[in-house]
């Protein structure tokens, strides 16, 4: 079986200043994997660049042993709160409903299946009632939970989110962790940013750790040890 991910010799820069520099890894399907490292480290350069959001100087990245093009339908990204433009004019519903724009086809619109969908995607993560708002309306939490329903609306394989949990409440963070890991157990694999060290042991199955770099890759135990992590945050 192809690995869900594999990341070989990346490279990434912005403006010449070299942001990723030979990172490799490969992630195997099913895995719920924290991308940390200090503040600077590329984290979120990485997940661009594997979504294609962002040129890649060199290296190459598959899914399933096939080019971000050809598997893009199978990838559903969540970007952070702070890149949202939140006074736009889409109402939170919509919202959810461009999660199945990839499967609907060129210039098809959705019917009353897709938005009985995307209100079931906007019931699991507990704000279906706020469906007919504007997004920009919602709280910090909210607002997260609805971009997280939208990636479930879309039944992708491979979750990409970038940040998820910052300036959240702690149960929109309760309710995105556990759906997380419920996606995990039915063999989706997910990347998440993460900055917060002290919940990664329970929250993740794999780390990359990262400070431009490749400093570690692997289960916790692998990762997470003084060693190591002396190596990505300086001592």
């Amino acid at each position: 079986m192809n690995p869900a991910l594999s990341v070989k010799s990346l490279f990434v820069s912005y403006h010449g200043n070299e942001a990723v520099k030979n990172v490799s890894f490969s992630i195997e399907p099913g895995k719920l994997v924290g991308i940390i490292g200090p503040n600077g480290a590329g984290k979120s350069t990485l997940l661009k660049a594997l979504l294609n959001l962002i040129p890649k100087d060199k290296g190459e990245v598959q899914i399933y042993g096939k080019s971000f093009i050809e598997l893009r339908k199978s990838v559903a990204y969540v970007p952070q709160r702070s890149n949202i433009d939140w006074d736009f004019p889409i109402t939170v519903l919509d919202t959810v409903l461009l999660g199945t724009y990839p499967k609907l086809g060129l210039f098809k619109r959705p019917k009353k299946s897709e938005k009985e969908w995307a209100l079931q995607c906007l019931q699991r993560v507990g704000i279906a009632e706020f469906s007919k708002r504007q997004i920009g309306e919602l709280s910090g939490g909210q607002q997260q939970r609805v971009f997280l329903a939208r990636a479930l609306a879309q039944e992708s394989e491979m979750l990409f989110l970038d940040e998820p949990f910052v300036g959240i409440d702690v149960s929109s963070e309760e309710t995105i962790i556990t759906i997380l890991k419920e996606l995990k157990n039915s063999g989706k694999t997910i990347l998440v940013v993460h900055h917060d060290l002290s919940k990664v042991s329970d929250y993740f199955d794999q780390l990359v750790l990262l400070n431009k770099e490749l400093i570690g890759f692997g289960d916790i135990n692998q990762v997470l040890n003084a060693e190591v992590l002396a190596k990505a945050y300086s001592g």
